[in-house]
């Protein structure tokens, strides 16, 4: 395999650790029937509260009031990805910073109306997603995840589509605190994914090099390899489509089966995600054109030009545009 160290970029100056944990992903899209039958009965969240036609979706395992919002638009969008902060303070904190480097807030602190509430801003990333983050939010009462459960545990970690993922990446770092765990590369483009955490999981976020700004995709965390395998074979059985999988990353460590929502988004059940010793990691560069680095197992189908045009997704059209709730 292929190895080397990378350096940050110059002249980035990081933030303070203010972000702890990656909390939800809220997604839009004209068909909100099929897709919360989708989340609700097909992929194993659990419906905890609705209002007005958005749908709060949380997984059994987690402590989160809800890991998915499904909100009926005209437009296919993301509203927004929601990340956590240890206290109002440090939200207070993060404020100051962005707006002190003109980034454009979509609201400025303040109590948070959703399911748990909690205190929080929203703003934009560089290429127009609305990011939130947000302290003091109620813990829902969970449970442990049952062996042969093959509902999530957990959500996982979010990938995006960027057209210019070398600035996201270093707006993510720059602005937000996160560090760079690894990255892909190919000979013939150089680096085409870049993982980041903002904790010791490997990673929490990524973002990708895509034609458009766009969702990649969402993952969550199963109990284990046989509840990751069974609730492959359910989704299988439903003749939901799979695009990839089921495998086993390199970076990462983690298994991998990928399926397409009821709006074409792509979705993944995981597990083992590799956790990280921050004091001693370095970032390493993967060569993908090397079999085992997407799948050391040898077992997934192959990546080929659909599989990858159906992770670029649908432009995004919530691009610098709020959700309304």
């Amino acid at each position: 395999m292929s190895t080397y160290w990378v350096r940050r970029p110059e002249g980035i100056k990081m933030s303070s650790h203010l972000i702890t944990h990656l909390r939800h992903v809220d997604i839009a899209m004209p068909d909100l029937t099929q897709q919360l039958v989708f989340y609700r009965d097909l992929w194993g969240l659990t419906e905890v509260a609705n209002d007005s036609g958005v749908h709060f979706l949380a997984a059994e395992g987690s402590p989160e009031q809800y890991i998915v919002r499904l909100r009926r638009d005209d437009l296919k969008r993301l509203d927004l990805v929601a990340f956590g902060a240890a206290s109002m303070a440090d939200v207070d904190e993060l404020a100051a910073q962005l707006v002190k480097a003109d980034v454009a807030l979509v609201h400025a602190p303040r109590a948070l109306d959703t399911p748990g509430g909690g205190y929080g801003l929203r703003f934009f990333d560089i290429d127009g997603r609305v990011v939130e983050v947000s302290s003091d939010v109620a813990v829902r009462k969970h449970r442990k995840i049952e062996e042969r459960e093959s509902i999530p545990v957990r959500l996982s970690h979010f990938v995006v589509n960027s057209p210019n993922p070398e600035a996201t990446v270093a707006w993510y770092e720059q602005h937000l605190g996160f560090r760079l765990t690894d990255t892909m590369a190919l000979p013939h483009m150089g680096g085409f994914m870049w993982f980041l955490r903002c904790n010791n999981f490997h990673h929490s976020l990524a973002i990708a090099r895509g034609p458009h700004v766009a969702n990649h995709h969402v993952s969550f965390e199963m109990r284990g390899i046989d509840e990751y395998m069974r609730g492959t074979g359910r989704l299988l059985r439903a003749g939901v489509e799979k695009l990839w999988g089921p495998g086993r990353h390199k970076a990462g460590d983690n298994t991998f089966s990928y399926f397409l929502d009821r709006a074409g988004n792509t979705v993944e059940y995981t597990t083992e995600l590799e956790m990280i010793d921050e004091d001693t990691w370095h970032p390493t560069v993967f060569d993908a054109t090397e079999p085992d680095v997407s799948d050391q197992w040898g077992t997934a189908n192959a990546m080929n030009e659909y599989v990858a045009s159906k992770s670029h997704n649908d432009p995004d059209k919530g691009v610098f545009v709020a959700p309304p709730i």
